[in-house]
């Protein structure tokens, strides 16, 4: 019966899967054709955001794929091996599409992983303008010189956590199935909750830039989008690690997710600081909004940063109070 069962939700989530890939898995299709047929892929054609997401979706289509393989060979280690297994086809196909995917413009030919770059700085409808064009328009000059693969330090982290997050649902839920053990459940239900929500969040990202125009200080709107988005991927990130701690004693339950959530929070202002040339967006006007004497942080990015580790801590305190991981 738990066979039957498993099979049916594994052919579920392999549909599930595919089904909501299918756009990012179109862009790629559009740019391999482009390639084979053109040699290259013309600006006009060129889908903004196929890296990383179309490597994401391919690698966690990998990763379900692979699901029985890895719970009858692997047994409790199977989310680990599929995680592996689908981290290193992702980075595997994100290094190729940027290496191998030439883009042609106007004024130049050049890799998509530059090309990304340049996508950075163009603000919504800035399709016409030159990078050079870009950064006089901004309120503080945003010249990161020549190519940095570091700026790539936040593509990385939002892929890693969604590939890793989506996978501990799919494999968890598996798992539950084929053992029985419903220990995780309330974990795992919450896990599947902040993985919609933030990859929600990644879309509207894509097809909007949280309606940025270009300049270091954004708009209330994109502001408070902005600190979600980071909120968020903290609380993803934390809950990750504590569905596999839930039971223990408070200081590995409790504060060690809280501790991640921030940590991992930190880490993507890190990148946009690369990204902006040790600038990070200003969210509004005033002392909590401005920068820190001696540091880039303002105090609302410290707030952020504590707030998703505040949160994350909470849920676990919730958690743990109903006796969930002593089921």
């Amino acid at each position: 019966m738990k066979n039957k069962l498993f099979s049916k939700y594994y052919l579920f989530s392999c549909v599930g899967v595919l089904l909501a890939s299918c756009y990012p898995l179109s862009m790629g299709v559009r740019v391999i054709s482009d390639m084979i047929i053109n040699g290259t892929v013309y600006k006009e054609n060129y889908p903004k955001y196929i890296i990383p997401y179309t490597p994401i979706c391919l690698a966690v289509f990998i990763g379900v794929l692979t699901m029985p393989l890895c719970i009858k060979f692997l047994k409790q280690l199977a989310l680990v091996g599929g995680s592996v297994l689908s981290s290193v086809a992702f980075f595997a196909l994100e290094i190729l599409f940027e290496q191998k995917v030439v883009v042609t413009t106007a004024e130049t030919v050049t890799k998509l992983e530059d090309w990304q770059m340049f996508m950075c700085y163009v603000p919504p409808g800035g399709w016409g303008e030159t990078v050079t064009t870009y950064k006089t328009q901004t309120a503080v000059e945003i010249l990161m010189g020549n190519y940095n693969p570091a700026f790539k330090l936040h593509f990385y982290i939002i892929s890693v956590v969604l590939i890793l997050s989506i996978l501990n649902c799919l494999y968890g839920f598996g798992q539950m199935i084929k053992n029985g053990n419903k220990k995780r459940l309330r974990s795992l239900i919450l896990q599947s909750v902040c993985s919609l929500i933030f990859l929600g969040l990644c879309i509207l990202a894509c097809f909007t830039a949280f309606w940025r125009d270009g300049s270091i200080q954004v708009s209330p709107l994109s502001a408070a989008l902005m600190t979600a988005f980071f909120i968020i991927l903290g609380v993803t990130t934390g809950v990750y690690a504590g569905s596999f701690l839930l039971g223990k004693r408070n200081f590995i339950s409790i504060w060690i997710p809280a501790l991640i959530a921030s940590v991992m929070t930190f880490l993507m202002y890190v990148g946009e600081m690369i990204l902006l040339n040790r600038h990070l967006y200003r969210l509004g006007t005033g002392f909590i909004f401005d920068s820190i004497p001696g540091i880039v942080f303002a105090p609302a990015d410290l707030l952020t940063i504590v707030t998703s580790g505040c949160v994350t801590a909470l849920i676990f305190i919730l958690l743990n109070r109903t006796g969930v991981g002593e089921r």
